[in-house]
């Protein structure tokens, strides 16, 4: 090769680089001058209420490294309700629906409640299941959270037998406080499965009309022991007169308003043991409790209130 020829083709090299190097920082110029997208944030887990025979959606909690967070209340200002109901109630939204702690099928978001008044994190809904029928004080549970292990699925009426010897605890219970019965009654009395041992245990909301204005209501939990029989596990007696009751009617009661109500189980924690979540009707709005089985029996883990508006 020529020394013409070899300065030629160093130049040429040279060059080339220069080029390659221009080139580049113009476009890290353009790339640094493009503004970065904000991340949106991400959704949390969340768990509802289904209520109304499975027409409406409630938010309970936020699901956050195993524990209950609140979420935002019916009387948040209007621009963190409509931020709630955008990101969990937005078009094409669902949930899965949970009975007997496992999946039962899907709760799909209609509309949102933001506009209104009442409620207005709340959200009317539409569930398809093929084995849970929501009706009445038949509630349940829906949620985005996905649970390590599946839920029994277990929810159904007690048998006989476990009615006839719950009907002589939940005796005892009352004659422990003193109190007569004389008409017993009760909105629910369900057996569960919640750690999938074949051994059921039951929830039931009771109450006592011992005079025509006052009641006694009883909630409790309850499990079979190591002797095999039946024991309470939690319970929570109130009495409940009629000049506290806000409609100024002690019959509002009979129909649900006041007592502590089963809505189903979800193991939220993963620990293998599901939850039990609760429902309290009042007439401004609603309270939610949700207990967690400990060495002790079971205890209170988390309680929650959402506004709806005034009666």
């Amino acid at each position: 090769m020529s020394t013409l020829s070899l300065i030629n083709r160093v130049f040429f090299v040279i060059a080339a680089v220069f080029i390659l190097g221009d080139a580049a920082a113009v476009t890290a110029q353009r790339n640094a001058a493009k503004p970065k997208a904000s991340p949106k944030p991400a959704e949390k887990s969340i768990v509802f209420a289904v209520l109304n025979d499975g027409k409406v959606l409630e938010p309970i909690a936020h699901i956050e490294g195993g524990k209950l967070a609140e979420t935002v209340d019916g009387s948040d200002e209007s621009t963190l309700v409509k931020a709630f109901t955008d990101k969990y109630y937005k078009a094409g939204s669902s949930y899965r629906l949970i009975f007997g702690g496992s999946n039962a099928g899907t709760v799909a978001v209609a509309a949102d409640n933001s506009p209104m008044e009442c409620g207005p994190n709340m959200a009317q809904a539409t569930t398809t299941s093929t084995r849970a029928t929501l009706k009445g004080k038949v509630m349940a549970l829906a949620t985005n959270f996905a649970t390590k292990k599946p839920g029994s699925g277990v929810r159904r009426l007690p048998t006989w037998p476990e009615r006839n010897e719950i009907d002589a605890v939940i005796r005892a219970e009352y004659a422990k406080n003193q109190i007569e019965i004389k008409k017993l009654d009760y909105h629910n009395l369900t057996a569960l499965d919640v750690d999938g041992d074949k051994k059921a245990e039951l929830v039931g909301s009771y109450w006592v009309e011992n005079d025509p204005k006052s009641r006694i209501l009883l909630f409790f939990i309850a499990e079979k022991g190591a002797d095999g029989k039946y024991a309470m596990r939690f319970s929570d007696l109130r009495s409940i007169k009629e000049d506290e009751v806000m409609s100024g009617d002690i019959a509002s009661l009979d129909d649900g308003v006041y007592h502590e109500l089963l809505l189903d189980v979800l193991d939220y924690d993963n620990d293998g043991v599901g939850e039990i979540f609760t429902y309290v009707q009042s007439f401004e709005g609603a309270g939610f409790n949700v207990y967690n089985r400990g060495k002790d029996g079971w205890s209170r883990a988390f309680e929650g209130t959402n506004y709806h508006c005034g009666y």
